[in-house]
């Protein structure tokens, strides 16, 4: 079976996803997570990766990266989840593949789609009947944002910062924002606008029309 086709901008911002292997559990506790929370602190630096939004599920992870011409987004999170599947190994003496396959990404129109990104990747405990409120889930981004907590792995958002010249009420907007259960939905390799889509569509090839069975002769 082919890869599935994989789209990574040189420069601008992306939401990654990946996910154990055949869906099963690769955070166990609490140190799990604080291990590959760990991991990306210690890789983003020497990776020039600069991480908006992040979510670390029983089973999964979520991270909004923004990025530049020097990022290398395949090298970081090839070696973010080999270091923690070493770690995971000899603390649980695991064998095999523990995460499914390669990570997954869909570019991010960065004008107008990168709160709503952070918004959908912060509301997965809550979707996930983790916790009623998303401040109740440590391992997310959304504290930082809406609460203040210090949290040194994250760059700011840039739509972040224009919600408001105040601090408090930057917190108190968004924290508005992300209760608004309205999350963006879609199976396109490019979060934005009708336009952004069709235009990223244009750029990478995708609008040629495939034709089901064989060619006529």
């Amino acid at each position: 079976m082919p890869r599935t086709r994989r789209f990574i901008p040189q420069e601008g911002a992306l939401h990654v996803m990946c996910r154990g292997n055949n869906k099963q559990i690769v955070f166990n506790c609490d140190s799990d997570k604080l291990r590959y929370y760990s991991l990306m602190q210690e890789l983003k630096a020497e990776n020039y990766i600069s991480i908006l939004h992040y979510c670390l599920m029983n089973n999964h992870v979520h991270l909004v990266f923004l990025l530049n011409s020097l990022s290398r987004i395949s090298r970081f999170m090839q070696q973010l989840n080999l270091k923690y599947f070493v770690y995971y190994k000899n603390v649980y003496g695991y064998v095999g593949h523990l995460f499914q396959g390669r990570f997954k990404s869909k570019i991010i129109e960065t004008s107008q789609y990168l709160m709503q990104c952070g918004k959908y990747v912060e509301l997965n405990p809550v979707r996930g009947g983790l916790v009623r409120f998303p401040q109740e889930y440590k391992f997310s981004s959304y504290s930082y944002y809406a609460k203040g907590k210090l949290d040194s792995l994250l760059t700011d958002d840039p739509l972040y910062l224009e919600l408001s010249d105040s601090e408090m009420l930057r917190r108190i907007r968004y924290g508005d924002f992300v209760v608004d259960k309205n999350i963006m939905k879609g199976k396109e390799p490019f979060i934005g606008s009708k336009a952004f889509v069709d235009r990223l569509k244009e750029e990478y090839g995708l609008n040629a029309k495939r034709v089901r069975g064989r060619p006529k002769k």
